[in-house]
């Protein structure tokens, strides 16, 4: 193999180290090419892959309910995946699959007309999750309540104007306080993404009379169900799924694969990821099984469940407040921001209150979402303060610290900006060799992220080239360097550190500023 292996011009030497192993030693000249290369492109180089069309469902809140620390990992690890996508250069879609039909409304709906506050549009989400705890209430004691709700909704479904009228004001109210949620949190969802559960709803009796025809679906003991080969129950037999409930009601399968149906035939994804917890696995597995049987999607449409695991409290327990309750997603902002802000105003003491709000609002936030991000999606991770403020180790904290490193360089030298344009890269230490080369796998970690969904490998790199950089800072002066050749070439390194650490953080929706 080495004898046929022509890298002249590209590596200096190439040896076999070990079984399934090979070193290849690249040339300092060829390393220095490339970073001219990648300086000279606002891309940094990265090439731009076949276009495809890419659905990405992610967040997926329920409506007149506020958004908790269980949407979370959805919203940002799913963001981060629709941002490396689109600078890769696909056409997106994001999917806010919010909860947005149902039983529920009708519930909502009769206790606000009992309440005589027909004017939903009004009201905050506090009180209309109040509501919503109250109608509950009410419709599992008062039977006459619940036939009253139930009766609500075959009027809601069936287009009623009032109805669908109320019914719209409970969605805008929910979908506005999220949109100020996801504002906070940098995610780049807005009410146009909403693609919820009720825009399926038209065409779940068209689908399980087209599955009936295919001979997929059957009648079992008044309801219609597929059963599936693929997956077997406990005696052994093939499972059933139902997809229409006696009463003529429908199922979060029959929803999930009209949704796929839509997405290919409607959407023309050629790629489909969806950031769903673990625990909805085998729920999606069945799902998209009838949809590959019916012949909705075809096999060469990826239908991905790029799953997570569960945020848990220092106890390895679910994460809770300390009464046990749910912790809600604003509250967690709001203290996430707090802390960041003592943080912040404890290093910068004569910072104005501008600057400080500012910086501690990207450090607080950033802190939050890189702890998670930072995190391989599929296992569950302990939320931990002190461990996502601190200014060591792989933290948003951390990062934006490195990124203002490097800037700094740039505030003390006095630089010739066209001088150093057109001055070449010299590598001749190894710290120099180290730091570019890591740079230049920048588009590789891209493309790992855009195919496997998994923003931590992002994290990884960019904790890397920052340790690297710092390395190279300490051993190779740059604005003490024994010449103008040298000490440019090391500016130009440290250009393209900040340059990739700023839009590396950038496809993670993590903002950088310029003093810490």
């Amino acid at each position: 193999m080495l004898t046929h292996l022509d890298l002249s011009g590209i590596a200096s030497k190439v040896e076999i180290a070990g079984p399934g192993f090979i070193n290849i030693f690249l040339e300092p000249t060829f390393l220095a090419e490339q970073v001219q290369q990648a300086l000279a492109s606002e891309r940094l180089g990265v090439s731009q892959p076949t276009r495809q069309t890419i659905v990405v469902d992610y967040s997926a809140p329920n409506v007149a309910k506020e958004m908790h620390v269980g949407h979370l990992r959805s919203t940002i690890i799913g963001d981060a995946a629709v941002r490396t996508l689109e600078f890769l250069g696909h056409h997106v879609i994001r999917a806010n699959h919010v909860g947005d039909w149902g039983t529920q409304f009708g519930m909502l709906i009769a206790w606000l007309e009992k309440q005589q506050q027909e004017n939903a549009g009004d009201m905050a989400l506090a009180d209309l999750e109040g509501f919503y705890r109250d109608a509950k209430k009410h419709y599992d004691e008062d039977e006459a309540f619940a036939e009253r709700a139930r009766n609500y909704v075959v009027r809601l479904q069936s287009g009623d104007t009032y109805f669908r009228e109320m019914w719209r004001k409970l969605v805008d109210i929910t979908m506005t306080q999220n949109q100020i949620t996801y504002d906070r949190l940098n995610v780049t969802l807005t009410r146009d993404d909403v693609m919820g559960e009720s825009l399926y709803n038209p065409m779940l009796p068209g689908i399980v009379a087209d599955l009936k025809a295919k001979g997929l679906a059957v009648e079992s003991e008044g309801a219609t169900v597929v059963f599936l080969d693929e997956f077997k129950n406990k005696e052994g037999d093939p499972m059933g799924v139902i997809i229409q409930k006696k009463d003529g009601g429908y199922l979060y399968t029959t929803t999930d694969i009209a949704c796929a149906k839509y997405r290919y035939e409607t959407l023309h994804a050629d790629r489909v990821l969806y950031y769903i917890d673990s625990r909805q696995h085998q729920h999606l597995m069945q799902a998209w099984t009838i949809v590959r049987k019916a012949g909705y999607v075809p096999d060469s449409v990826p239908l991905e469940h790029h799953m997570f695991g569960m945020m848990l409290g220092k106890d390895g327990k679910p994460f809770k407040t300390r009464a046990g309750g749910t912790v809600k997603l604003a509250d967690l902002l709001d203290e996430a921001l707090e802390r960041a802000r003592r943080l912040v105003a404890e290093k910068n003491p004569d910072m104005s209150a501008d600057e400080l709000e500012k910086l501690a609002n990207a450090v607080g936030i950033g802190a939050v979402k890189y702890a998670d991000l930072s995190k391989n999606r599929t296992t569950d991770y302990i939320f931990d303060w002190d461990n996502m403020l601190a200014f060591e180790g792989n933290t948003a904290p951390y990062m934006q610290y490195a990124y203002t490193r490097v800037l700094s360089v740039f505030r003390k030298a006095d630089i010739d900006e066209q001088a150093l344009a057109s001055a070449p890269v010299i590598i001749s230490e190894d710290r120099e060799a180290q730091l570019a080369a890591r740079l230049l796998q920048f588009e590789e970690t891209l493309t790992v992220v855009a195919r496997e969904g998994t923003p931590h490998v992002m994290c990884a790199y960019l904790y890397d080239v920052a340790g690297l950089f710092s390395g190279f800072y300490e051993h190779c002066p740059i604005l003490s360097a024994e010449n103008d050749a040298v000490r440019n070439s090391r500016l130009k390194l440290a250009q393209l550190t900040a340059k990739t650490l700023k839009l590396g953080l950038d496809t993670l929706g993590i903002e950088t500023v310029e003093r810490m």
